[in-house]
């Protein structure tokens, strides 16, 4: 009898060892620090979403000198966050990024300006100095300025001058620019934390200006989709993934610690991450995962409007830089 119960435990204790041993691991890399931004990962993780679909998920924040797409191309990673400017500038440039999900139905990108700088519209834009988001994020601010005619080699009658704005709002807020690149749900924050208010701003949201391009997708290498384990596996990733963006969209305040909790570096804040997740929920709103084809043809029309610019993303309509496949089986 103590036999059999003994090669029953160790039956056991095997098959439990292969169920762990089978789970498959995937490594995804945020396009920025771990924050609101990207709740729904965080969430999938801490709430057991992943491992119910047989996934061991890592979740590796970006940074300041981190750019997701170099981090996959190297190997670094199996899936990464990043906007599509970024992306399709990547795959042009010999990265073959793939979207596969599209959690951002809308985008939070806009521009803040100080009233008191005497501008009210974009034709009051010469003259004056602008804070722009480089590393991939500065693809909007020149094809919009050149839309307008608008030189950004310096300011004056005709052009703007352009500072390497640090992902935050402090030169708006130290004076050292009129405008700067802001996010509707983390820097246009820490504006107001300042004390400036509302009405002492003006905003140009991007999308409202004809120049919307979408953010905070999902990538991965095209030859490795090719592959059907690969490809199963970030089906049961964005199921999973979606699946988390929902619950933090109905349960912002868990969300919130859940982010906290998982904030190695202890630089965010509850109350913070509480209204990011709140704002991030506007942007994810609505969407299943599944990329709005018009949405995509906005993004390289906007893209396409600023070859001439000096800092084109793309000159050339892409091919094969999206996929419905992996939400479509997802969403069964």
């Amino acid at each position: 009898m103590k036999k059999t119960i003994t090669g029953a435990v160790t039956a056991l204790s095997l098959f439990t060892a292969g169920a762990v041993q089978a789970a498959d691991d995937i490594t995804l890399q945020l396009k920025w620090v771990t924050q609101g931004q990207f709740a729904g990962y965080f969430v999938a993780k801490d709430k057991g979403f992943y491992e119910e679909e047989g996934l061991n998920v890592t979740i590796k924040p970006g940074g300041p000198d981190i750019a997701p797409e170099q981090v996959i191309a190297a190997g670094g990673a199996d899936v990464i966050t990043t906007w599509m400017a970024a992306g399709l500038a990547a795959r042009e440039r010999g990265v073959p990024l793939v979207n596969i999900a599209q959690p951002f139905k809308t985008g939070g990108l806009q521009v803040n300006c100080l009233k008191s700088s005497g501008i009210e519209t974009p034709e009051d834009f010469p003259g004056h100095t602008m804070g722009v988001w480089f590393y991939g994020n500065e693809y909007p601010f020149y094809a919009w300025m050149a839309s307008l005619g608008i030189e950004t080699d310096g300011a004056d009658d005709n052009g703007v001058a352009v500072i390497k704005q640090a992902f935050s709002a402090d030169p708006l807020i130290q004076g050292q620019a009129d405008c700067i690149s802001t996010m509707t749900y983390n820097e246009y924050k820490q504006i107001l934390d300042a004390g400036i208010t509302p009405e002492e701003l003006v905003t140009f949201n991007y999308l409202e200006m004809g120049f919307g391009m979408l953010e905070d997708g999902l990538y991965v290498l095209e030859d490795q989709l090719a592959d059907p384990a690969f490809k199963e596996k970030m089906v049961k990733f964005v199921r999973a993934s979606m699946k988390g963006w929902k619950y933090a969209e109905e349960n912002p305040d868990e969300a919130a610690q859940i982010v906290i909790d998982n904030d190695e570096t202890g630089a965010q804040t509850l109350e913070h991450q509480v209204y990011m997740i709140g704002e991030v929920a506007k942007l994810t709103a609505g969407s299943d995962g599944t990329l709005d084809p018009a949405d995509y043809e906005q993004t390289v029309k906007t893209l396409l409007s600023s070859v001439s610019s000096e800092n084109p993303a793309i000159t050339k309509e892409p091919e094969g830089a999206w996929t419905h496949d992996v939400t479509d089986e997802a969403l069964k």
